[in-house]
């Protein structure tokens, strides 16, 4: 009965003594998820917070973010930049360039194959039960009439992005809400930009650390 107990105890304080594999969290997206990894970006604040709040043994942060990028692209990098890290957690946030380079450059995305591909997406990687966490775009201008060029189709691709994430019952960051929101009340001169974006589309510092606060409780659940 001794041994037994001595054996119980120390295989407990071996395992006590063993670090716990930290979860692996990749952001996957385009530029503005390129600069995430930078110096004041979204994720390099997500690694911030979480060490303030004594977890960042917990979490390692990977950026996949690659300027330019439309849902399609990520599709077709997928193994290599996402599947092949083994994740934990998936951060997906696409669908700005989507919409914008159908105005700057004719080469966005139609709405039926966006949806399409973002659904491939969804089913590989739940296929590696990976944790997924879906964002809507936030902006394309930040102006608070509606008056915005991609009003409209942001706010369709947005909704298509909040059918997916109920559909295959995934957590949702509503970017998009937020942003209008946010804007609603602290744009009162209906600026096209400089409010949470730099250029109506990349965030400033006060937009990554509020897509940082919005994205953090997500992954912490």
């Amino acid at each position: 009965m001794k041994k037994t107990l001595l054996l119980i105890s120390l295989v407990w304080s071996m395992t006590s003594f063993i670090q716990e594999k930290p979860k692996k969290v990749v952001f996957f997206g385009d530029s503005i998820t390129q600069a995430g990894v930078q110096p004041s970006g979204y994720i390099t604040k997500i690694g911030q917070m979480l060490e303030k709040q004594g977890l960042k043994d917990k979490y390692e942060l990977i950026g996949a973010g690659i300027g330019g990028n439309k849902v399609y692209d990520l599709y077709l990098r997928l193994e290599e930049d996402v599947l092949n890290k083994k994740p934990d957690i998936v951060v997906i946030f696409v669908g700005v360039n989507d919409v914008w380079h159908k105005a700057t450059s004719g080469t966005g995305t139609d709405l039926d194959k966006f949806e399409k591909f973002y659904q491939a997406l969804i089913n590989k990687m739940k296929a590696n039960n990976i944790k997924l966490i879906l964002c809507t775009p936030a902006a394309i201008g930040e102006r608070t009439d509606a008056s915005n060029q991609q009003d409209g189709d942001l706010n369709q691709y947005s909704k298509s992005i909040r059918n997916l994430a109920t559909k295959n019952e995934l957590a949702l960051c509503d970017l998009r809400k937020e942003f209008q929101d946010y804007n609603l009340k602290n744009n009162p001169e209906n600026k096209e930009k400089t409010i949470l974006t730099t250029d109506r589309v990349h965030l400033n510092e006060l937009g990554n650390q509020f897509v940082a606060d919005k994205m953090l409780p997500l992954i912490l659940k």
